[in-house]
Formats: C-alpha cells, sequence, structure tokens
C-alpha cells in the first residue's frame, strides 16, 4: 500500500481494517486496534510468545488497562511522571479489558508506553491505545523509514510523515513490575534510577 496522509491511516485503524505504521520516538511502530492484535502476528510472522506492547497518547489511558492496589498505582504512577511519555515499557498486571492477543502467552500481563513524539501521539490521541510492536518482520532488524516499511509491508497504511522528529532507532527499555519493584526485561533507551 502506499504512503498514505494522516486522516486516512486514522479511518483504517478506527475500522480495524488495517495495520497502520507511524514514526514514534524509538523505531517506528506496526500498530491495530487491541481487538485485532493478531494481524501483527500475522503480518510480521511473529511467535505468540512474544508479547505486544500497547500504546497511548497519555498514560492516564492506559491505567484503564491495568491492575493493582493504591500502593502500586502510586508507584507506577511515579515512574511514569518522572520517564513518559519517552522510551519506557512498564510491564504491568493486565486487567480484564486487554484482549488476550495482547500477550498470548501471559495474558496477565501488559506491557504499556506513551512515546515521547508529536505525530504517533496525535494519532494514538485520535484512535485511542493501539497494539503495538516495531515494524519489521520477526528476527530482523526494526525498519527505521516510512519508505522501507512500505516497501517490506505492503498490506500495511503507513503514514506519509515529513516528520523533523527523529527516532532513535534504540528500543524501549522494558520494566516489568514484580510486586515490590522493577525486573528490566530489556535494557534500552532509558535507565531507570
Amino acid at each position: 500500500m502506499p504512503q498514505v496522509e494522516f486522516k486516512t491511516l486514522i479511518e483504517s485503524v478506527r475500522a480495524g481494517t488495517h495495520l497502520a505504521s507511524f514514526p514514534t520516538d524509538t523505531v517506528p511502530a506496526l500498530a491495530a486496534r487491541p481487538d485485532r492484535a493478531e494481524l501483527i502476528y500475522i503480518a510480521k510472522q511473529r511467535s505468540l510468545d512474544k508479547p505486544l506492547i500497547l500504546m497511548a497518547s497519555e498514560i492516564d489511558e492506559l491505567w484503564n488497562y491495568v491492575k493493582g492496589s493504591d500502593r502500586e498505582l502510586e508507584a507506577w504512577n511515579a515512574i511514569a511522571k518522572q520517564y513518559l511519555p519517552g522510551a519506557l515499557t512498564l510491564v504491568l498486571p493486565a486487567n480484564d479489558r486487554v484482549p488476550a492477543a495482547m500477550n498470548p502467552s501471559d495474558p496477565t500481563t501488559i506491557g504499556v508506553r506513551v512515546p515521547n513524539h508529536a505525530i504517533a501521539r496525535q494519532i494514538l490521541a485520535k484512535t485511542g491505545a493501539l497494539a503495538t510492536t516495531s515494524a519489521n518482520r520477526s528476527g530482523q532488524p526494526a525498519l527505521l523509514s516510512m519508505p522501507e516499511i512500505a516497501a517490506e509491508f505492503p498490506e500495511v497504511m503507513v503514514l506519509d510523515a515529513n516528520s523533523t522528529e527523529v527516532a532513535s532507532g534504540t528500543p524501549s527499555t522494558v520494566a516489568k513490575w514484580t510486586g515490590e519493584g522493577w525486573q528490566i526485561l530489556r535494557q534500552g533507551a532509558i535507565v531507570l534510577m
């Protein structure tokens, strides 16, 4: 599919008819409505034991998909205020609003993230939270340009983005809540203090 305008991408994602790709602060995203997450696994030829990330324009929207005690919510808010928007994915206990296809091997958890990228956040503000991952075939390096993504994934709606914001090319740090603190699952752009 050729690169498309902002409005066309938003309409297609809302309808659940296509995958979308757009730039973020780390690497470009491949995205779908959470209830259509299986489209990502098919397009990427991705193993079901690799979970997807739920991305939104604001952290408050993502709290609707997790569950925890008041003490835990306070700890999660503290780290979110310090690092988000940004290149940090928090893996938290999922509530029953999260489709099982987001994390088929462990539907009790969900990775959540708010990118520090204006275009990505504008898209997410219009679509609501989306299931996301890097735009590449499973096991291959992340594709970093929108034309590369359009060529590799002809079935995906790729945003025709003339952004001056540059992706870092470094994936997000992934930190999992253990009940008492954070376990780093993948070291990325952010080093937790």
